[in-house]
């Protein structure tokens, strides 16, 4: 096996929105350098419970709810 087509597996430093920081391994930058997320699990709607709107733009989810209102 060709041991110069794999990338570098090395330890990196995350700093989450809120400020805290941690180590993880990885293939990006080289070792030590530090990634700023702009978007992780403290902020993110979709591990937050943010506010998420269901939107019936064709009247698909009136017409589904009408064809299956008496099914259960």
């Amino acid at each position: 096996m060709k041991s110069d087509i794999h990338p570098d597996y090395h330890i990196i430093n995350v700093v989450m929105t809120d400020g805290t920081t941690f180590q993880t391994k990885s293939t990006w930058g080289k070792e030590g350098d530090t990634i700023n997320l702009d978007i992780d699990p403290t902020s993110h709607p979709a591990w937050t419970g943010g506010d998420q709107k269901l939107m019936d733009r064709g009247g698909r989810v009136s017409r589904f709810k009408d064809k299956f209102a008496g099914f259960v």
